[in-house]
């Protein structure tokens, strides 16, 4: 519970007394005057310093927060404010029109607020729910400062009004969570919104692969490169037609670049495709193709040059991990689902195999 009681503790900051000095707040709350219809099914894209990421916008649970939102994004007021709040892993924290000027970087945090009253929802502040920031003790504050959560911070539920939740990016959201700061979770560089634009929120993307055939995943063939050279696999989804899916799926979204073959039992099997072996966090898309598997244990037997699905004990718990035999391995016959075999480059294989050093 220390994060979310830490997080906390960020957002109901009292400035010092030079930083209470605001504007008075407005006579009434704002409403907005755009009917859920005009709200409903969009997205405010968001490029920042670090990168782009969307939010979908939740008219239905905050309608004055979002037509808020939408008002200061169409008018460009968040352009050339800064992400000026983060904790690792947890929030990050923007929108104050005075992070707009460098000078004011001690006030950072106290202006935009007092203009929206509550509208509490059942959303919890899961990973990506954007939440409206609020002056410390006062419920009816919010305003222009939002927050995102990096993770789950269920000791906030109820107590900030969500608005929204990010759709595609959060790798972005996560890298600003990581940037520097100081003792006061006040970020060190200036991490800048360059714009906010609001679109209808697209179609979905088509899930690549859904509707291939057999015979035309056959006709892929997918190249490893490694560090040590290329390796070709050529593809049986006449054996097993769901992992060659998900695996043409995962190597085409890049999910496997930059991971690493992280366990090498000679005369046995090479393995690799580990996320959390990545140098990078995934993309959100990316993220959504990473699932178990049921097993499609299958009557290919396990010779050097198989390449195979990792599993723990669970049959069905195969999802990215997959090995390489450099031998024959009966005992593996049947109980793991062979996809694919090497047919180029199974000297790379060797030589992965006899680099590995164990330390």
């Amino acid at each position: 519970m220390r994060a979310p009681i830490s997080l906390f503790l960020l957002l109901a900051l009292s400035p010092d007394a030079g930083a209470q000095r605001r504007p008075a707040a407005p006579a009434a709350p704002f409403k907005t005057p755009l009917t859920l219809a005009e709200m409903s099914h969009k997205q405010a894209v968001v490029v920042t310093s670090k990168g782009t990421f969307v939010i979908n916008l939740l008219p239905e649970v905050a309608p004055n927060h979002v037509g808020y939102f939408l008002k200061l994004a169409r008018q460009g007021a968040y352009d050339g404010t800064t992400f000026h709040r983060a904790i690792r892993m947890g929030i990050i924290q923007g929108g104050d029109p005075l992070s707009k000027d460098p000078a004011k970087k001690d006030l950072y945090g106290t202006g935009g607020l007092g203009i929206l009253n509550a509208e509490f929802n059942a959303t919890p502040i899961a990973r990506g729910a954007v939440a409206a920031v609020l002056q410390p003790g006062k419920p009816n504050s919010a305003g222009a400062q939002f927050f995102i959560a990096v993770t789950d911070q269920p000791a906030l539920n109820g107590q900030f009004t969500v608005f929204g939740r990010v759709a595609d990016g959060m790798e972005i959201v996560q890298q600003i969570s990581e940037a520097p700061v100081d003792a006061q979770a006040r970020v060190s560089e200036r991490i800048e919104i360059a714009s906010v634009t609001i679109r209808d929120t697209p179609p979905p993307d088509a899930l690549p692969f859904a509707s291939a055939t057999a015979e035309e995943m056959a006709g892929y063939h997918v190249v490893l490169e490694t560090s040590k050279g290329d390796i070709t696999l050529a593809l049986r989804p006449d054996k097993a037609p769901e992992h060659v899916r998900n695996f043409l799926r995962l190597a085409q979204s890049g999910a496997y670049d930059g991971t690493t073959f992280h366990r090498v039992v000679r005369g046995f099997v090479i393995q690799g495709g580990m996320m959390s072996t990545r140098a990078t966090p995934l993309t959100q898309k990316q993220e959504s193709y990473v699932h178990t598997l049921q097993p499609e244990f299958n009557d290919t037997v396990h010779v050097a040059g198989t390449l195979s699905m990792a599993r723990t004990d669970d049959p069905a718990s195969a999802s990215t991990s997959f090995f390489i035999c450099t031998a024959p391995a009966p005992s593996l016959d049947g109980k793991y689902t062979a996809f694919g075999e090497v047919i180029a480059g199974m000297d790379i294989v060797q030589t992965i195999e006899c680099a590995w050093i164990v330390h």
